[in-house]
């Protein structure tokens, strides 16, 4: 357990700081709630549960309507078994999930089976506290290509496979075709057309800007995605350093900014940026948002509009990071084999994984999901469900390193220094580089 004690030591002072600074980041990107009544970090005292089962104990972080879809899986799994008991228990969000597993981690205390955001993965893995599922894998006849091209990027650390995709998900462009038709304007396909869309959605009244071209949450993951598009890194290659010093994370903010200051960009407060941008965007008032995956489904109910989505558009290249999370089975679980089995199961059976994704809206993350019937008559249906799974061919593996939980920090503070105190682009940046590299070298 190489780095435990340095990571439990972080959960009692870093991320209290973090999550009063992120409100809807990557790792809590949709709308989940942040709490819940039956959150729990107490261990079984036993592994066996009623009837003499061995219990399983599963961790995850989805409440809401995607609890419900979770919850539903599990009670499918516990139907189909007379050995096996899993219990799941929602921890909060993604990074309230990490805080508890840390804690549990040292006390002994953690579950059999933990959700974590991929981004979180590295941190976990570098502290050996996830079992490497590669024997599990090749016992069960399955292997990594089974699965989704451009989501096992953050699952391989050290040639172990740590965790393996669930709940995955990518930003993408969500826009209400209804008001560009209006205008005579096209989808935005790059970032000169954003910013000539955009524009020409906005409507100003005695000086006050009554709808705005677009929007997307207060979060790392958007600007990372153009960071990527403008052909840069977010760390460097050598992992010492962030990885757009060629003027690509100027462009950027510029980018942003410049639109910020016409209204083509609603830029929204921290607290609760989510919710406000896809309230925003339902009722009309911005034309066009950068939004997770996850939230298709809420806004194909809601919209009364023609609802359509897009790839995010592209500067130099199309690019985008995945979000959402992975499982991982816990090296310290006393019930590895009916803890795999549960995995196994998740991620082959077709009442398992395939009918969570076909419920929640997340992205299929086997082959054989993406091959199956019933993906392909949900895609027939909502076309902007497959626009998401397409994207994938442009997906790019960011922010990955052990580091990234207090390099994310940083990076908040420089987006809050940039788009709401209107500091120096350059200046923050350059300070943000300074940091990141002396987290790294610590």
């Amino acid at each position: 357990m190489k780095k435990a004690l340095s990571i439990v030591l972080l959960s009692m002072t870093m991320l209290s700081t973090l999550l009063a600074a992120c409100t809807s980041g990557q790792p809590q990107q949709t709308t989940e709630p942040k709490s819940n009544p039956q959150s729990s970090t107490t261990a079984p005292t036993t592994p066996t549960g009623a009837g003499g089962k061995t219990t399983v104990q599963f961790w995850h972080s989805l409440g809401g309507k995607n609890g419900e879809y979770t919850d539903a899986m599990i009670k499918r799994f516990n139907a189909s078994q007379d050995k096996i008991e899993v219990v799941g228990t929602f921890q909060g969000s993604y990074d309230e999930t990490v805080t508890k597993l840390q804690q549990a981690v040292a006390a002994k205390t953690g579950p059999d089976v933990a959700m974590l955001e991929r981004a979180y993965v590295q941190l976990f893995a570098d502290s050996e506290v996830l079992e490497d599922m590669n024997p599990f894998l090749k016992k069960s006849g399955l292997s990594k290509d089974d699965f989704t091209a451009g989501l096992l990027g953050h699952s391989i650390f050290n040639d172990k496979l740590v965790s393996l995709p669930l709940n995955r998900s990518t930003p993408i462009l969500h826009i209400n075709k209804t008001m560009l038709d209006e205008k005579g304007l096209a989808v935005p396909k790059t970032w000169d057309e954003l910013n000539k869309v955009a524009n020409a959605l906005v409507i100003k009244e005695n000086g006050e800007t009554k709808r705005y071209g677009y929007s997307m949450p207060y979060d790392t993951w958007y600007p990372i995605a153009m960071i990527t598009q403008a052909k840069g890194k977010f760390f460097n290659d050598a992992n010492t350093s962030i990885g757009f010093n060629n003027g690509e994370g100027v462009k950027v903010f510029k980018f942003l900014k410049d639109m910020q200051s016409t209204g083509a960009l609603y830029y929204p407060p921290a607290q609760d940026s989510g919710n406000i941008v896809n309230q925003m965007f339902s009722s009309g008032k911005i034309g066009m948002m950068f939004q997770s995956t996850g939230v298709i489904g809420s806004l194909t109910d809601t919209a009364k509009f023609n609802y359509v989505t897009a790839f995010l558009p592209m500067d130099q290249v199309y690019a985008n990071p995945t979000g959402g999370a992975n499982v991982a089975l816990m090296s310290n679980s006393k019930n590895k084999e009916a803890a795999w089995e549960f995995i196994r199961w998740t991620m082959t059976d077709p009442q398992g994984g395939l009918q969570f994704i076909l419920d929640s809206g997340y992205l299929p993350f086997t082959k054989k999901m993406v091959e199956s019937q019933q993906m392909k008559d949900l895609w027939a249906k909502q076309p902007n469900r497959k626009v998401a799974y397409d994207q994938l061919q442009y997906a790019v593996d960011t922010n990955k390193h052990v580091a990234w939980t207090q390099v994310m920090q940083e990076f908040n503070k420089a987006i809050q220094a940039i788009m709401y105190d209107n500091k120096n682009i350059e200046a923050t940046l350059d300070t943000f580089k300074k940091e990141t590299e002396r987290i790294i070298k610590k």
